[in-house]
């Protein structure tokens, strides 16, 4: 497992330096749907990593935001899960929350992780049962107990969570995943059904370094599964998590119906 994580992350670390090297420059750009951006550096990097993945473990199965889904990987024990560039939106805009995210899923859980963010300098990876690593330094949750005060990384906080800090948002939900795993926010959370590419390399990150993980109503994330997604995703310090379900619970409960 440790020479298969530096292989991943070997591979992320090229894709990432491709999708650099186009960053602010003339690319094509359009919807995928109102609201959701793609541009041919997505595409791109997205046939880059696959080639490079299935290469590398020809047996696991393929689920990638920039690819059509196909029902074959619900039979594969091992699946890879990746957003060739997850924070688009930043990409796009010049800015630099955005990174390559990649996860090796086993039987449902992320067993490896990598998010790589060229445009910051920085290097996520963690394994299951490992730790989780900044540029190669091991990293940790902080300890905040108490609800109010805690950092979260957004552009405004609505009035019922004015108790909370807003502290710097990326647009990529998995670097700000990673902000927690870090101690750079103590909270991350989203009402939303989501896609597990969004969340899987950073989840297992969080977790490596000490965070507590589940969906948006406080259960845990499952992955590979048929529908790919999940009902939002809940992050934090564990002394804060179950309060943070429960300012969320009745929120939770009305929009995931």
């Amino acid at each position: 497992m440790p020479d298969l994580a530096d292989q991943v992350a070997a591979i992320a670390a090229e894709a990432g330096a491709l999708a650099l090297a186009k960053w602010r420059t003339d690319f094509a750009r359009w919807e995928k749907a109102p609201g959701n951006p793609v541009c041919d550096v997505d595409l791109e990097v997205n046939s880059f990593l696959r080639t490079r993945l299935e290469a590398l473990l020809p047996d696991a199965g393929w689920l990638s935001e920039e690819t059509a889904d196909n029902a074959d990987r619900l039979s594969r024990d091992r699946v890879w899960v990746v957003d060739p560039i997850d924070g688009t939106r930043d990409y796009i805009r010049g800015r630099p929350g955005w990174a390559v995210s990649v996860a090796l899923v086993e039987h449902g859980r992320p067993v490896i992780a990598v998010l790589d963010a060229p445009a910051r300098g920085e290097v996520w990876l963690a394994q299951a049962g490992q730790g989780a690593t900044l540029n190669g330094h091991l990293i940790h949750v902080g300890d905040r107990r108490d609800f109010a005060g805690a950092r979260v990384p957004t552009d405004a906080l609505p009035k019922i969570d004015s108790d909370l800090i807003p502290v710097d948002k990326p647009n990529s939900i998995a670097l700000r995943i990673a902000m927690v795993a870090a101690d750079r926010a103590d909270l991350v959370a989203t009402l939303r059904w989501g896609h597990e590419w969004d969340i899987a390399a950073a989840v297992l990150i969080a977790a490596e370094a000490g965070a507590s993980v589940s969906d948006a109503l406080g259960q845990p994330l499952d992955f590979n599964t048929p529908s790919a997604q999940a009902f939002g995703v809940l992050v934090s310090t564990p002394g804060i998590h179950q309060a943070g379900v429960e300012r969320l619970s009745e929120r939770a409960y009305r929009l995931s119906q």
